[in-house]
Parts: C-alpha cells; structure tokens; sequence
C-alpha cells in the first residue's frame, strides 16, 4: 500500500534524460577545457582561429544542453491540480531516484559470521525488507505513500543496529540520484540512504501541497501543511545529516529549500484571507495589503538566496524567475489593496477612526508625505491622492513581473501564471483610470511601501517517525540491547546441568533476555563452567532470547532427573 509503480514510468524516463544530459554536460565540459588550454597555450594564429570556432560550437552546445535540463526540471505542471479554479502555481519537488539494491547475499554472510546463526533461515525477512525499498522508490502522491516512505525509514534504524557495525562495512553502496542535476551518487554509510529517503519524504510533500485546489478553504489548510511538514523534514535534513555527496542535500541547497516551503505556506496564508475576510471592510483591506508585503518579504528572500553563486548554478532557471516574478507581483498587490483601501471604504466615522488610525500608523513603512493622518483618513480627496500613488506603484510592479516573466521560455508556456499576471495588472489599471480626474494637476507621489504583517506565521513541522509503528523485520535474531551489530559475544556454548542440594547452584535476573546474577561456588553451575554475566539463550533446545525471567524459571523447574541442557553466551 502506499506504491504507486505506474509513477515509475514518468519519473524514470525523467530521470533517465536527466542523467543522459548530464553525461553529455560533462563530456563537453572536458572538451572545453581541453580547447582552453590549447588556445592559451599555441602562439599559431591559425591554430588559434580553429580553436576559437570549436570553442564557440563547444559552448553554444553545452547552452542548449542545459536549457533541455532545464525543461526537465521545472516540469512544474506535472504535478498541479486539475481543478477549473485559477491559481498561481506551486514549485513542487522530483523524488530522488534510486537503484535497486540485492542485500541478500551480504545480509546472510553478516548474519552467519556475526550472530553465529544460519543466513538461509533468514531469507524470507531479508526478501520482506528488500521488497519494502522497492516500493518505496514508487510512492502515490497521498497520505499512504507518505507512510510508506516512513515505514522504511523507520526499518532503517533496525537494520543500522542489526548489521552496520562501527568498525566494518557491509560492503554495498547505496545509489541515488541528485533531484535537481540528475547526477548519480554513492556511498557506502547507510546514512546517505536514510537522507535520501528524508529527502522523499519532503519532495512528496511539496508534491502534495501543489496538487491541493486552493480555492477552497480545506485545500489550502491541506497545502499550508503539506508545505510546512515539507519545510520540517528538509530542516530536519540539515540539522542531522551532513556531508552528503550529492548538491541537492548540501546544507546551502536545503537552507533554500526550507525558505521556499515558508514562502509557500506564506503565500497560501495570503489567499486564505483572501477567501475568509469581508473585503469591502477598511481594516481588512490593509491586512490584505500587509499580508501581500509579507508574501512579497519572504520571496525576495528565497529570491536572494536561490542566487547566491554556490546555488544558482543547480537550481532551475525557471524556478528563480518564478520566485522573482512572485516578488514582483505580491508587492504590487500590496500596493493595489493599499489604494482599494484608501479609495473604496467609506471615510471613517468619528467612532471608527481611532481604531483606523491606529492601524494606519504601523501601515507605511515610512509615514506618506502630506496632511496629518486624522486629516488623511477624513477627507476623501487626500485619500484619493495617495490611493493614486499606490496605484501607479502597483502598475510598475505588475509590469515588472509580466518582464521578468517573459525573459523565461519555460514560464511563458504556463498560461495559468500569464493569467493571473494579466488579470491582475488589468484590474490595477481599470481602477486607476476610475479615480483619476482630468482635472489632476498635482504631480502623484511616490508611495511609501506598506509594513509586513501576518495573522499566520508559517511553522516548521519536524517529522513525526512515531507516527508510523513498525516491527523489526530481523526480531528473531534476539533483542536489540545484546544483539547488535556493535557487541561482540564469544560462539553459544551448550552446558547440561543436573540439580544438586541447592538447585542448579545459580541465580537469575531480567528479562529477554534473562541473565545469571551469581554463580555459587562449588556448585554444579560453577562446575559447568558458568559466569556471572552470561545469557540464557536456550533452556533445552527452546528458544530463549525473548523470554521474561519467569518463563525461564519456569522451564528449568519442570526439568527431570535427567537434568537440563542450556545454551549461554558470553560479551
């Protein structure tokens, strides 16, 4: 349950390309060099000019392999909902893709060279666990495959314990391939696995969160906390696994990755105000504003640090021209629903206007130039002016976006985005020709920008692993606290004791499993050549690994006068 393997077959024809691409990418960038360094070194004119045109064919096709992955990167629509609503579009993340992996034969060696028991016996846990990773590498996109993934994480731990001791290596290597560049990567710590599968866990629920019809109330509750669980385990990823191999788990590349789902969650916040508040309402309308310059605050951040030079070499082009273009556009609402304020609402009753004057001091960043603000908000004409003023920010910052968003090939395909640009650039416009008057001879200011303010600050949601129960596939082995990869024990010996005067001359305490407390001297026990220390592990033939104290008490006590056989080991 939780697997979907027909998503395989898209994502892997991704991730194929991805990787084809890449190689292609490199080849070239070897021959690059190598042409660079003929060209600095030759002193022959003519040489130069044949290593001048290789060059420039070099270069214009290492710029058309990278705008093809580029393509396949931001194939953002794959993974948006259907719904007829309009909506601007999210930036989900691909899942890392892996290899298939064969523990078998390693897992059966560890287990007959450490644990001293037979690997055969243990095949069909050893198939269960393999079968579960090959399902987790096809997730659905809903709640199950979520807790598929989890499941497996959580398996992890068992088998670290199990069979990754400190000192050794279990000898295989774990591929995955990087989500962003499709660059293949390996390692032989298991801690690159248990990353990867984090980073899954994260991407499916970015994946999740850009499915959600945001028109309605409970799709956007359901994509806040998709996008803040998806912040929650990409900050999980930075703060327990460093060193990864592979650019998209650097702690640079998830420090973008959490600001993002922020901003995500962030602007969803903005159009769940939208659909909740009684817009026709002053004060409602400066929160729209202030929710806008919020949105507008966290993307610039995420914009900022999407360019740092160790990042926007991997991430997509198209992802940062979206990042910036919503920049753009949120700041221009701000400025819209700022003059829809100002221009639209009543002017303030005597009883209302200290509460709106309260408001409307920590609205501006910088207090508007002009008459005082009880003044401002009573007299409709100076409300106009400044609403004007908003207004013409706000066409700047809508034909700002719509630029930027034509400089990229990839955005100028998603007609949903073009819509909203559009439509909201139009409905500045019509609402500055509505209040501007021929007779206006006073020059429109410059607004001051509006103060950013959420009723909603976006969580980071760790992931809960407990919410996911599982049971350790390889419990037959014993329990975790003596058989673990990391103790050692010398090979079970088997002793027969018969009953003396005073019993079996030990005493016993704990539980699974259950260990002799005190040997009494001279006795059989002592004769037998049993330590303190040593665990009972089998009370004639019966397994006894997991056994309370008083089930091995018990087996002892019924034993005949032909007396008992136990197995014992000892740390």
């Amino acid at each position: 349950q939780g697997c979907d393997p027909f998503a395989q077959t898209q994502r892997s024809k991704l991730q194929h390309r991805r990787a084809r691409i890449n190689q292609q990418i490199n080849k070239e960038m070897r021959m690059r060099a190598g042409a660079e360094n003929l060209f600095r070194a030759t002193s022959n004119h003519k040489v130069k000019e044949t290593v001048a045109l290789e060059l420039s064919y070099v270069n214009s096709n290492l710029q058309l392999l990278k705008e093809e992955l580029e393509e396949l990167n931001s194939s953002m629509d794959v993974y948006q909902n259907d719904s007829e609503s309009i909506s601007v579009p999210m930036i989900p993340l691909g899942l890392k893709e892996t290899k298939e992996l064969d523990l078998l034969v390693p897992l059966k060696d560890l287990i007959s060279e450490h644990y001293g028991e037979d690997g055969i016996l243990f095949e069909k846990e050893i198939k269960e666990f393999m079968e579960l990773r090959q399902a987790m590498r096809t997730p659905s996109r809903n709640e199950a495959g979520l807790e598929l993934l989890m499941e497996y994480y959580n398996q992890l731990y068992f088998l670290d314990s199990r069979f990754f001791p400190p000192t050794k290596s279990l000898g295989v290597f774990f591929h995955w391939y990087d989500s962003l560049t499709g660059v293949p990567s390996h390692q032989r710590a298991l801690a690159f696995e248990k990353g990867s599968v984090l980073f899954n866990i994260g991407a499916l629920h970015t994946q999740i969160g850009a499915r959600q019809d945001r028109a309605s109330l409970p799709g956007l509750n359901q994509a806040i906390d998709a996008f803040q669980k998806a912040a929650g385990a990409f900050n999980y990823l930075k703060e327990n696994f460093s060193n990864a191999p592979s650019l998209d788990m650097s702690a640079a590349s998830l420090n973008m990755l959490v600001r993002l789902m922020i901003a995500q969650v962030q602007e969803c916040v903005f159009e769940k105000m939208t659909l909740l508040r009684a817009q026709h309402d002053f004060l409602a309308r400066l929160q729209l504003a202030q929710e806008a310059a919020r949105v507008e605050d966290v993307y610039s951040l995420v914009h900022q640090t999407m360019t740092q030079a160790h990042v926007k070499d991997y991430v997509p082009f198209s992802w940062i021209t979206m990042v910036h273009v919503k920049s753009e556009h949120f700041k221009a609402l701000s400025h819209y629903f700022a003059a829809i304020a100002l221009c639209d609402c009543p002017v303030a009753s005597d009883a209302e206007l200290p509460e709106q004057e309260k408001a409307f001091i920590q609205f501006h960043i910088t207090m508007p130039e002009g008459p005082s603000l009880r003044t401002l908000l009573q007299d409709p004409e100076e409300r106009r002016k400044l609403g004007k003023a908003h207004l013409k920010k706000a066409i700047m910052k809508h034909e700002e976006a719509m630029r930027i968003h034509g400089l990229c090939k990839i955005l100028r395909k998603m007609d949903i985005l073009q819509e909203v640009l559009s439509f909201a650039h139009k409905r500045s416009l019509s609402k500055y020709s509505e209040i501007d008057h021929e007779e206006d001879f006073f020059e429109t200011g410059d607004a001051p920008d509006i103060h950013p303010k959420t009723h909603q600050k976006p969580e980071i949601k760790s992931p809960n692993f407990s919410q996911v129960k599982v049971t350790d596939l390889f419990h037959r082995l014993g329990p975790l606290s003596v058989f673990s990869a990391k103790n050692k024990w010398y090979p079970v010996r088997r002793v027969h004791l018969m009953r003396g005067e005073n019993g079996f001359g030990f005493t016993l305490r704990g539980d699974s499993p259950v260990l002799i407390a005190g040997v009494i001297p001279g006795g059989c026990a002592a004769e037998a050549g049993l330590k303190e220390g040593d665990y009972i592990i089998s009370v004639n033939g019966k397994d006894c690994k997991w056994s309370k104290h008083a089930e091995v008490v018990q087996l002892l006590k019924s034993t005949g006068e032909e007396g008992v056989e136990i197995g014992v080991i000892t740390l």
